[in-house]
């Protein structure tokens, strides 16, 4: 029996899958708000919904009830949600958004990448981000992952191998190549110390990756508006302290000195430093 219910208008044509679910890796809020500048400007349509009393642990993620004088207005149960959109050209995009499921991921992942083949999805596109060693006057570049050498070659990739934990995106992506449908992961590499404060210009380059990847017309003017703002206020900040200053100069000489990517959407300055700095956040995640 599938965990959703199907409740599509129309049938998407060739459609990409962009996969940014709540409770893993995003720095910055990157990827967060990213996904919600893809749904801003147009109405869409919900395709499915998933179930989450088989999916959510709602003692860790409680519904939200609304007051209104007092009087109960209603629950708010939060679950994940396949939703229908599309780029300035028509193209159609799939949406998966909402909260991590917190048990049945076999079933979860198999369920989704049946509905994608069903879907006709010609493209799994899962967005993140994660705190590096990068400074903020710098471009934000991306590091990806792919399910097969040749779209690794073609998105830029970081060389090494490294052994992390995963989120339920990873086992999408690993599940739908399996499948037969490409999947990228795109990660916009966050400067560390401001990762816990939303940053639009890592949400920019992610949108920016993604229109790249999938042959995309994508509007990033109100990202772009808000990254300039963030950065004014960060150099304000910056400034107010010599060692913060000597922080980013150096970021900024380490980051000068690396090579970008065949799509220049991101490289890290050594495969050897972001892995130490993922594994040191990641047992910081798990430890939280």
């Amino acid at each position: 029996m599938p965990l959703h219910q199907r409740r599509p208008s129309r049938a998407p044509v060739d459609p990409v899958l962009v996969v940014h679910l709540e409770g893993w890796v995003d720095a910055g809020l990157a990827a967060a708000t990213a996904v919600a500048s893809l749904l801003e400007g147009g109405s869409p349509e919900p395709v499915a919904e998933y179930d989450g009393d088989e999916l959510i642990d709602y003692r860790a993620r409680r519904p939200v009830v609304r007051l209104v004088d007092g009087v109960h207005g209603g629950l708010t149960w939060r679950v994940p949600r396949m939703l229908l959109t599309e780029d300035r050209d028509g193209r159609d995009i799939l949406l998966l958004v909402g909260p991590e499921p917190d048990m049945r991921w076999h079933a979860f992942v198999a369920d989704v990448v049946e509905l994608a083949g069903a879907l006709g999805v010609r493209l799994l596109v899962g967005l993140g981000a994660f705190p590096a060693p990068v400074p903020h006057t710098r471009p934000i570049r991306i590091a990806a992952t792919a399910t097969d050498e040749a779209t690794a070659a073609r998105v830029g990739f970081v060389a090494g191998n490294i052994d992390v934990p995963a989120g339920v995106q990873a086992a999408l992506e690993v599940a739908a190549g399996e499948a037969g449908i490409p999947a990228v992961g795109l990660w916009a590499r966050v400067p560390h110390y401001v990762s816990g404060m939303p940053f639009p210009a890592g949400s920019a380059a992610l949108v920016t990756a993604l229109a790249r990847v999938a042959d995309l017309s994508l509007d990033t003017a109100a990202l772009e508006t808000a990254a300039d703002a963030s950065r004014s206020r960060v150099d304000e900040l910056i400034a107010g302290s010599e060692e913060h200053r000597a922080m980013v100069s150096q970021l900024e000489a380490s980051v000068d000195t690396s090579e970008g990517t065949p799509l220049d959407i991101g490289e890290v300055p050594s495969g050897d430093e972001i892995a130490a700095e993922l594994q040191r956040f990641l047992r910081g995640e798990s430890q939280a």
